[in-house]
């Protein structure tokens, strides 16, 4: 079947939900895919920042292989290895000291929301009510989209879920008004990805960390997008010298196997059995898969990898930036997590014409490109990726 043939199928079965670029992918490996048609193109996505070793690493099809033959599923009923040894190694490479597992970033959020509610129940009076941050994504179900401080996620499914106060974001101030004798905790992403990868001022993360302890609120950071060493260190908190009370992970722990967690201090650990659950949450499978991610991350120095090929990337695109003005106005971004910025809304078009030259990017705003590849990449590829985007622009904006 030709590529024409497929997105006539997804026109046919599938709910219409995504505005798909017209590209069937068919197999990836490194930061490399190629579509049905035999097209290469090199993936600065990572598949929204989730591939972060690279399509299908040997490591991690090695493990996934093993444990489908060997265990795929058996509950949270009893005991298994993999989700074990996980829990274990990221409890000793963390900050953190519990772990639990879910199957997503938004599941995650959703436990970590959960606990930080009892928290406030036991020990700040019966509060329930969480402080996040406007331009923020937590995910999509009822309750995450009334935590995501975004409009355009949120007017269509009113009334939402109660208990969430929305301010700007990279300002104590508004978190300060807006604690009351209801709120348990602050939720905040270190760096905000799908906001338009927005990075807080130097004493944001440390001022809301005073903030939390003084009023005697939990912290909960979301690394779901940062963590997994995209930002150039294992944790995105750790830039900051700040610890939270709560994290929550996703995207690039199983590399692609969905898999979530969320992790805390002891001293916040009160979720008692009964309290939270999940049939899949730490299944075999996806634990396996993680537990190879994690180690390979860590044996092969990939954060350092994303530090320094991610610095490149943002002198590469500042230059850009700087050769290509009025009409880009900047970049922004840590590690490998970058933004190039424009003037008007043509990020989608500069997009549309990158693909037709063989390098995936993310229209993240209409005016901002986003840049999440593969951790594993090369200062060649970044080259590359520069290149093709170059000749997208001229095409993009010509006439």
């Amino acid at each position: 079947m030709t590529a024409t043939d497929w997105m006539a199928e997804e026109s046919a079965y599938y709910m219409h939900t995504f505005n798909r670029q017209p590209i069937v992918v068919e197999r990836g490996e490194g930061a490399r895919v190629w579509d049905v048609d035999g097209k290469e193109y090199l993936d600065f996505t990572a598949g929204l920042a989730v591939a972060n070793l690279g399509h299908a690493h040997p490591a991690v099809a090695d493990a996934v292989s093993a444990q489908a033959r060997t265990l795929l599923q058996m509950s949270n009923l009893y005991y298994t290895t993999p989700q074990l040894e996980l829990a274990r190694l990221l409890v000793e490479n963390s900050c953190m000291d519990k772990a639990f597992f879910a199957n997503s970033g938004t599941e995650a959020n959703e436990g970590a929301v959960k606990l930080a509610r009892k928290h406030g129940r036991l020990h700040r009076n019966g509060a329930q009510g969480i402080i996040t941050a406007l331009n923020s994504f937590h995910g999509r179900t009822t309750a995450m989209i009334a935590a995501t401080g975004q409009p355009a996620y949120q007017e269509a499914w009113l009334p939402l879920a109660s208990g969430f106060t929305n301010v700007p974001y990279d300002d104590l101030d508004a978190v300060r008004d807006a604690t009351t004798d209801d709120t348990c905790a602050v939720m905040v992403e270190v760096l905000q990805g799908e906001g338009g990868v927005n990075v807080p001022t130097e004493g944001y993360l440390k001022g809301l960390r005073e903030w939390c302890d003084e009023q005697g609120l939990l912290l909960i950071f979301d690394e779901v997008q940062t963590g997994m060493g995209r930002l150039g260190t294992l944790w995105g908190y750790e830039q900051s010298g700040v610890e939270p009370d709560v994290m929550t992970i996703a995207k690039g722990l199983g590399n692609g196997v969905p898999v979530g967690a969320f992790l805390c201090k002891e001293r916040c650990n009160v979720l008692e059995p009964g309290d939270h659950g999940s049939t899949f949450g730490g299944n075999v499978l996806a634990t396996a898969a993680a537990a190879a991610t994690l180690r390979c991350m860590l044996d092969e120095d990939v954060p350092g990898n994303a530090a320094r090929v991610g610095a490149y990337l943002r002198s590469r695109l500042e230059s850009f930036a700087a050769e290509r003005a009025p009409v880009t106005v900047g970049a922004r971004g840590t590690g490998l997590l970058q933004a190039l910025l424009f003037e008007e809304p043509i990020a989608r078009e500069v997009v549309s014409a990158a693909n037709a030259e063989g390098v995936l990017l993310n229209p993240v705003l209409p005016r901002a490109i986003r840049f999440m590849p593969p951790l594993i990449i090369s200062e060649a590829d970044v080259d590359e990726c520069i290149e093709k985007l170059d000749a997208a622009f001229v095409k993009a904006t010509a006439g």
